[in-house]
């Protein structure tokens, strides 16, 4: 039978709550399916709008995708790119099509903060490590959004990607502690063939940057191939990889590189045992770029 994706149809685009109030399915067969992004979609935000797409229901006629695309002020520093963030609407609602996408929520900063929002989602603790400690305040805007596009589209799921993992470890605990009636799936890193992570922000880089910003992904690797040692050995395995990086031209500039508990994000101790992450970001020339690998960690005697 023909699927929707056979006729690349352009999915119903709303631009405020009320016409996304209109065009919301309600009572349909299958779930209604939410893929939150900033635009400038890559092949990452494709294989979430393909298991979006799975999840729903693959025949287009029981649950529905939807996607919103909306880049948040409110998770940039004052000296970071927000300005300069890339917004490509008419390839990003093409890319919809092709995916087989029903419904797209574009809303403007008008529509999602009509003034000045007052009260925010708090991230605590977990908010203020790691990647919240070199970007202050960045998952406290995050999770407001997040919670502002789930009151707003109310989904059944909602579908991230794992290569922002403190960001999808975040996302989980509000639904838990606020008991919002969405369910959270996830899918894996999408890489560029170089194994670069691949992130709207990638275009960015110079072609020396991009060689420089692969150390990321070969640390990680460094690290994961020493599956089932001691956090110390993968951990120093990665280092080592970075820092050879530091001194690259032009160098890379190393924010953390951590070895945490995946549900807390939590760095583990000499003597964890289990599941973990090994997760690392940096600077390529003005450029900011995370990336991580799961892996599993034997603690030592």
């Amino acid at each position: 039978m023909p699927t929707r994706r056979d006729f690349a149809m352009l999915p119903v685009i709303a631009t405020t709550a009320e016409e996304l109030a209109s065009v919301r399915p309600d009572g349909a067969a299958g779930p209604l399916v939410l893929v939150p992004t900033m635009g400038a979609l890559h092949e990452g935000h494709r294989s979430l709008f393909k298991m979006a797409r799975r999840l729903a229901g693959a025949d287009c006629l029981t649950g529905t995708v939807a996607v919103s695309i909306f880049v948040n002020p409110l998770q940039f520093g004052p000296n970071e790119d927000f300005d300069r963030y890339p917004r490509t609407f008419p390839a990003d609602i093409e890319a919809c099509a092709e995916e087989g996408v029903d419904l797209v929520f574009a809303p403007g900063p008008d529509v999602m903060y009509p003034r000045e929002p007052e009260v925010r989602v708090k991230s605590g603790r977990m908010g203020a490590i790691i990647e919240g400690a070199t970007r202050p305040g960045h998952f406290d805007g995050m999770l407001t959004v997040v919670l502002k596009l789930f009151n707003l589209v109310r989904p059944d799921i909602a579908v991230f990607g794992e290569k922002d993992a403190q960001q999808l470890a975040l996302i989980k605990r509000m639904v838990a502690d606020l008991n919002v009636p969405v369910r959270i799936e996830s899918g894996p890193t999408v890489r560029e063939p170089d194994g670069l992570a691949m992130s709207s922000r990638n275009r960015y880089l110079s072609p020396s940057e991009r060689r420089t910003a692969l150390a990321l992904s070969r640390a990680l690797r460094a690290g994961a191939d020493r599956i089932g040692a001691p956090a110390a050995e993968i951990l120093g395995a990665a280092r080592a990889v970075l820092d050879e990086a530091a001194k690259a031209d032009p160098p890379l500039h190393v924010d953390y590189l951590v070895l945490v508990e995946p549900a807390t994000f939590t760095e583990v101790t000499s003597h964890y045992s289990g599941p973990a992450i090994l997760a690392a970001a940096g600077r390529a020339g003005s450029t900011h770029l995370i990336d991580n690998l799961p892996l599993t960690v034997h603690g030592g005697t």
